[in-house]
């Protein structure tokens, strides 16, 4: 698929056919991910792969009941590893820089999911600790999104955007 059709065309899909994801398509969301610019290639990320139904349900509940999350038949929880980042930059590596790595990994699963003819969707409105104790993260990693996929059974309409002009700045703030 052309990178901008896809950039375009990508949606927040949540509702999703029962079909399984291939292995091999999996595999490809998460490769595209690692691929992600990392600070000081850092690579702070880490991916829980999540396929069972309780444990799903769990993570929707985890969301203040986004149900939605365990209809797709895998969900991906990101974390950052703010020790792996915070061993070369400190406090701003822990608080920022890893979670800028994962976004970046992020924003290339969902670009991958719909290449492959996938739809997810960023999901950051969760409770981070119950998240934590489902996927039993230790104290050093954080989750900072819940990325269910899956076949979509929704075509969402584009959202509205903010037009370039009103945020775009040359040189300073004017």
């Amino acid at each position: 698929m052309e990178l901008f059709k896809a950039i375009r065309g990508r949606r927040s899909v949540r509702s999703y056919s029962e079909d399984e994801i291939p292995e091999q398509d999996l595999k490809e969301i998460l490769e595209a991910a690692i691929c992600a610019p990392s600070a000081g290639n850092i690579q702070s990320w880490e991916f829980v792969v999540v396929q069972n139904d309780d444990t799903k349900e769990a993570l929707a509940e985890a969301a203040y009941g986004q149900d939605f999350i365990a209809e797709a038949p895998v969900v991906i929880v990101v974390c950052a590893n703010r020790a792996r980042s915070a061993r070369r930059y400190g406090d701003r590596g822990a608080s920022l820089y890893s979670i800028q790595d994962t976004a970046a990994a992020i924003q290339n699963m969902l670009l991958a999911s719909y290449a492959l003819g996938y739809g997810s969707c960023w999901v950051g409105a969760f409770d981070e600790a119950k998240a934590a104790r489902i996927i039993q993260a230790p104290p050093e990693i954080r989750p900072v999104a819940i990325i269910p996929i899956g076949r979509s059974v929704e075509s969402p309409n584009p959202p509205p955007r903010i037009s370039l002009e009103k945020v775009l700045h040359f040189e300073k703030f004017s």
